[in-house]
């Protein structure tokens, strides 16, 4: 009998070093970015696609991978997590972030893109031997192979609760937000599920990129002439919107470059025309932006004064955010003035203005299309820190404003504590002194707005983020 131990053994594999993918690790740096330096992916990602474009050759193609494989792993970043854990023996805390990052990345592409399985989990794990090494790559490689098992579907029978049991828990893993963000869209939403699982598709879906014109620097019209080899249309509601239907860079276009177009949402912009459209009696020479950065309403406010021969006062508490609405307002062709000031404590005096616009700091849950990782990051107890805030700022916004003139309070955010608790609890504090106008007819031709008085906004209705808007009449 043959002795085992002097059987020859099979040669050793040479060790092939691992094939570096640009793109890849591109969207993985971003994750990093996202994750260990609180940053915002809308913020981290244009300068490493500069940068890849000018050392790595980056074309189109690849720009739009890594933009998808970025936004696309945040935004679903709350199902992936509870897949992945059905696929380890540790509590996904135990897992490292940076190797979670990859899994997360390879999760994206094997149940939420085109990729084919074996070439994502192939890719994935290759991305693992270059950012984590061969050791981890072994682990990255047995848990992709696991979650290959299945689609998104399948997936989602297997880890999300039956509706019936805990309908806003199962909401919550199958479209990816938190459970408590669930609740307080539903509650603000109203009605039944079908209505809140679109807003919650919405808020997963890549948003268009919206373009407006600014008053007296551009119109629609020129915007869609210079932009006849893209795909482009007019706004659905705003007269200055044209939307990139196909993505497109911002930056390319020519007006843009110039300041006379800038990136604002639809919604954004339909809340500053409300404003500026709202009935008013006596002069009106004289407007407030008081929470005014980065000055994207602003910059359109100041264009509308300036053709009724008006003057737009934009005030910003941080200096830094004040340079860039200085920067959005530059040449405007009317007078306007920008200032770093806190709204709370306002160097002008009562009574200064005819119309107001307060843009309140908020917890942003209007725009988790555009910011997904902010659903991950905000917590209920962010709104006790904010609720002290509006409310003063819309008291100065009403003691700012002359008798007969208009305040219009605006959030980015739909959650009813940053919303109409907000309003209705300085409407009491001011018993007489202030009335709700009704918004609806100054939003023209725009559906779905509700009972009103005031007026939201939604991502599944009406294609813009969820704005919140309530105008209010200076009575005394």
């Amino acid at each position: 009998m043959s002795d085992p131990s002097r059987r020859p053994r099979r040669p050793a594999k040479p060790y092939r070093r691992p094939q570096k993918d640009p793109v890849r690790v591109l969207a993985f740096e971003a994750l990093r970015a996202v994750d260990e330096r609180d940053a915002y992916a809308n913020l981290v990602l244009p300068p490493l696609l500069r940068k890849a474009r000018e050392k790595e050759g980056f074309d189109g193609r690849d720009a739009a991978l890594a933009t998808e494989l970025v936004y696309g792993t945040l935004r679903r970043q709350g199902t992936y997590d509870a897949i992945i854990a059905d696929c380890v023996d540790r509590p996904l805390r135990e897992v490292d972030p940076p190797v979670l990052d990859v899994l997360s990345l390879g999760a994206h592409q094997l149940l939420g893109t085109r990729i084919p399985p074996h070439a994502a989990v192939s890719a994935t794990v290759e991305l693992a031997r270059v950012v984590l090494g061969d050791g981890r790559a072994k682990f990255v490689n047995a848990v992709l192979r696991k979650i290959a098992r299945h689609d998104l579907d399948g997936w989602l029978e297997q880890v999300a609760p039956p509706y019936d049991e805990d309908p806003e828990d199962h909401l919550a893993v199958v479209h990816s937000h938190p459970r408590w963000v669930v609740s307080a869209l539903w509650d603000s939403l109203g009605g039944g599920r079908a209505g809140v699982e679109e807003l919650l598709a919405a808020d997963n879906e890549r948003p268009e990129v919206t373009l407006v014109a600014r008053p007296g620097r551009a119109t629609a019209a020129e915007l869609l002439e210079s932009l006849e080899e893209e795909a482009a249309a007019p706004g659905r509601w705003s007269p200055y919107a044209v939307r990139l239907t196909e993505g497109g860079e911002p930056g390319a276009v020519e007006a843009v470059r110039e300041g006379r177009a800038g990136v604002q949402d639809e919604g954004s912009q339909l809340v500053a025309l409300a404003l500026a459209n709202a009935p008013l009696e006596g002069p009106d020479k004289a407007w407030l932006d008081g929470c005014a950065g980065p000055g994207g309403k602003a910059a359109l406010l100041a264009g509308l004064a300036a053709e009724r021969g008006a003057v737009l006062l934009a005030s910003e508490k941080q200096p830094h955010r004040a340079g860039l609405v200085a920067r959005a307002l530059e040449g405007n062709p009317g007078p306007y003035q920008v200032i770093a000031a806190d709204g709370t404590r306002p160097p002008w005096r009562p009574g200064s203005f005819d119309r107001v616009l307060m843009d309140v700091p908020c917890t942003g849950l209007g725009a988790l299309r555009r910011r997904p990782e902010a659903r991950w990051r905000r917590r209920p107890e962010d709104l006790d820190g904010f609720a002290p805030l509006q409310r003063a700022l819309l008291r100065t916004a009403l003691e700012s404003v002359r008798v007969g003139g208009v305040v219009g309070y605006v959030t980015c955010s739909p959650h009813l504590a940053e919303t109409r608790a907000v309003v209705d609890d300085v409407l009491k504090q001011h018993a007489g002194e202030a009335e709700l106008l009704d918004a609806r007819p100054l939003l023209p031709g725009v559906a779905d707005l509700g009972e009103g008085p005031d007026v939201q906004l939604w991502p599944h209705l009406h294609g813009t983020d969820a704005m919140y808007l309530a105008l209010l009449r200076r009575l005394a």
